[in-house]
């Protein structure tokens, strides 16, 4: 057993996955295995080169692929339970599939979860589009000395943390604070979207994403609320340098208009 699962729910996005899949080939960690979750109506993903050869690349170094479907889809919830149910790993990686990691990643997300004893580790992406939009507005950051457990709700002052996960305001940060993988700066997260590893023994502790059967097919915000109810409890954080840069392709979740924090008690 692997004391990581890399979870990846993806949707009609061959070439994204593609890349994804590459950047998690050279990583320096390599102690773990990858679950996606297809709900794509086709069974291009099995036929895809691209795809497949990032898949036997990874298995020359020692990392299980394993593709699966799970249609019909109920919601992005669901999808995630259902990568979860499939784990028995200590730590799973939820990462979406149209990013792109810096080597050195997966191995500080694991060490950082492990000194702080907290339920999730974040490494926010960054727009590289917005590389030359400096936002000083946005960029306010609030350092942990040791992560504790925080009750963060929508409309508090906590809640505005949101902002410096905009853009490119991370990579703005990191620079200004000279922060290097070598010594990860943990800091106060409202959520982290995209790329959030789980102690799964503390997010199973408070349901998982169980939810998914109170929630219409038609959500957002999912991974927000998981997140909000592992900080009560256990605490949770944000890590620079983050070494994730988003692909910036259209979302799969247009409609947003049931929120998931908002509908359900946290």
């Amino acid at each position: 057993m692997k004391s990581i699962h890399i979870l990846i729910p993806t949707y009609k996005r061959l070439k994204a996955l593609a890349v994804t899949l590459t950047s998690l080939c050279y990583q320096k960690e390599n102690d773990f295995d990858i679950i996606v979750s297809d709900q794509s109506p086709d069974d291009e993903i099995y036929k895809d080169n691209s795809v497949q050869t990032a898949i036997r690349l990874l298995e020359l170094r020692g990392v299980k692929t394993s593709i699966l479907k799970n249609l019909p889809p109920r919601g992005m919830a669901q999808q995630r339970q259902f990568l979860l149910d499939q784990s028995a790993a200590p730590y799973v990686l939820f990462l979406d599939d149209d990013l792109i990691l810096e080597p050195y990643v997966v191995q500080v997300m694991k060490e950082t979860i492990e000194r702080e004893g907290c339920g999730f580790v974040g490494s926010a992406v960054i727009g590289l589009s917005y590389l030359n939009v400096v936002r000083p507005h946005e960029q306010h950051i609030e350092l942990w000395d040791k992560v504790q457990p925080e009750d963060v709700l929508p409309g508090t002052s906590e809640w505005q943390r949101y902002k410096l996960h905009n853009a490119a305001n991370v990579y703005h940060v990191q620079q200004n604070l000279k922060a290097d993988p070598s010594t990860p700066i943990s800091y106060k997260v409202a959520w982290v979207g995209g790329c959030v590893m789980y102690d799964a023994q503390k997010l199973a502790d408070v349901g998982g994403f169980n939810f998914w059967e109170k929630l219409p097919e038609r959500h957002c915000g999912e991974d927000v609320l998981a997140q909000l109810r592992v900080m009560k409890k256990h605490g949770g954080c944000g890590i620079l340098p983050t070494g994730v840069y988003h692909q910036e392709l259209e979302t799969t979740v247009p409609d947003r208009t049931i929120n998931a924090p908002e509908v359900l008690a946290i």
